[in-house]
C-alpha cells in the first residue's frame, strides 16, 4: 500500500520547512510497506546542534500551520539536538546531526524503499530565473 495523500502532504511540508532553515540531504523515503506503523520518513541534516534544533522549530510551526493541522505525537532527542525524532503518526521526521547521519546511515537502512521526490522550491525559483528566453 503505497504512502497516503496526507502522509505526502506531511512529509514534501516538512521537507521543504528543512531545506527553508537551511538542512541538507533531504530524503522522503516511503516506507509504508515495509513497516505498519508510519508511512514515510523524512530525514534531513544540519550542521551543528543549534540548526538542528532550528529546523525542528521550523518542521513542528509548518505541520501546525496546515489546514489541517499536525502535531507529534512524540518528540524524542530535542536536549541533546543531535538526533531529533518528530513522530506525526503517518510520517517520522528524523533531523539529525551531520556526525549521526553518517554514522547512523539510516538512508541505507531503507535503501529498498521508494524515495519520494522532493524539490526544494528555492532551487526550482533559482534555475527559473537563470534559463535562456
Amino acid at each position: 500500500m503505497p504512502v497516503t495523500e496526507r502522509a505526502l502532504e506531511l512529509a514534501l511540508t516538512a521537507a521543504q520547512a528543512a531545506a527553508d532553515k537551511k538542512a541538507h540531504d533531504i530524503s522522503v523515503i516511503d516506507v509504508a510497506d515495509q513497516i505498519y506503523i508510519t508511512d514515510a520518513f523524512v530525514i534531513a541534516s544540519a550542521s551543528n546542534e543549534r540548526q538542528v534544533i532550528a529546523v525542528v522549530d521550523a518542521i513542528e510551526e509548518a505541520l501546525v500551520n496546515l489546514p489541517e493541522k499536525a502535531k507529534p505525537v512524540r518528540r524524542e532527542g530535542q536536549n541533546q539536538g543531535r538526533w531529533v525524532l518528530l513522530d506525526y503518526v503517518d510520517i517520522v521526521v528524523h533531523v539529525q546531526h551531520s556526525e549521526e547521519r553518517e554514522f547512523y546511515a539510516l538512508d541505507r537502512l531503507w535503501k529498498d524503499c521508494p524515495i519520494i521526490p522532493f524539490v526544494d522550491r528555492d532551487m526550482v525559483d533559482a534555475t527559473a530565473g537563470t534559463e535562456a528566453p
